[in-house]
């Protein structure tokens, strides 16, 4: 039974590394786009003028 148990758990860690690294899921329409949303750069505003002044100063 042991050996059952560990050679269970070696397939499980093969198959587990096989679907983690060797094989690349397919590009569908919703991957594309969701890809070159995020390689888009992102227009910054910067927030920091809009801020109130710090408590106990005369500003």
């Amino acid at each position: 039974m042991p050996y059952l148990f560990g050679g269970l758990v070696i397939l499980n860690a093969i198959t587990l590394g096989y679907y983690l690294f060797l094989q690349q899921p397919p590009m569908t329409q919703t991957l594309t786009a969701a890809k070159n949303d995020i390689s888009q750069p992102l227009a910054f505003t910067n927030s920091a003028k809009y801020l109130p002044p710090i408590i106990g100063t005369k500003d």
